[in-house]
């Protein structure tokens, strides 16, 4: 079998095995119940990124004493062996070795956010030169909204694809819970695709946005106004 066809054949699994994941976690019960209108987050609307900014509430950040990484889940949701961090990395490097633990042993990723060349090694020393990056910071999701969600809701935002992306792990450690009006990538040609997943990711929990949050946004949709929405 070629080198090709065997990583598209791996990424299908991955692919499936996410898919499980999120049937999983969308027949558990809710252990949380809060009456609140949450919207569909099974959908999201592909349209204009600023059309989508435009429609999301604007509202200050609640309050934030009582977050705490749990209130998503203690760890990354792991089905048939396969976790989310190494399903994301399988589908962010290239060049992919995985090992009979389906994890990721190595690769090559071209980080969106310093535009860097990252050389990926697993180990102790070396995992976390690549993190998997919540675009929306759950703190951040937690402040505008999440703290209303039920807790397999929450989960379900912490797993999804829509929401991750492998990047290098002094960027991520740099924006820590930042949203665009506090921290925005390096790379400057990648801002347009960042706060555009931003959107797709607040649209479809149902999160709202702060005033200086949509201002940063909008100042760098006004950059590239065609911008669209990345598919769910």
């Amino acid at each position: 079998m070629s080198p090709i066809l065997r990583k598209r054949r791996i990424l299908a699994f991955f692919i499936l095995l996410l898919s499980l994941i999120f049937i999983i976690i969308g027949n558990s019960p809710n252990s949380v119940e809060v009456n609140r209108p949450i919207g569909n987050i099974d959908k999201i609307v592909t349209s204009p990124a600023k059309d989508a900014l435009d429609r999301l509430i604007v509202r200050d950040s609640a309050m934030q004493a009582d977050y705490s990484r749990d209130k998503f889940g203690s760890d990354w949701i792991s089905v048939g062996g396969c976790d989310t961090r190494n399903i994301i990395l399988n589908r962010d490097l290239v060049d992919t070795a995985v090992n009979d633990k389906c994890e990721v042993v190595s690769g090559k990723l071209a980080d969106p956010y310093t535009g860097r060349a990252i050389n990926f090694k697993r180990g102790a020393d070396t995992s976390g030169d690549i993190q998997i990056d919540h675009v929306v910071a759950l703190a951040d999701a937690w402040r505008t909204g999440a703290w209303q969600m039920t807790s397999t809701e929450r989960l379900k935002l912490a797993n999804d694809p829509l929401e991750l992306l492998a990047v290098d792990g002094k960027a991520n450690m740099e924006k820590s819970d930042g949203d665009a009006s506090a921290w925005l990538p390096s790379n400057k040609p990648f801002r347009c695709q960042y706060v555009s997943r931003q959107i797709a990711v607040k649209q479809k929990y149902s999160l709202w946005v702060t005033q200086s949050e949509k201002d940063s946004i909008n100042g760098v949709l006004s950059k590239c106004p065609g911008q669209m929405l990345p598919s769910p």
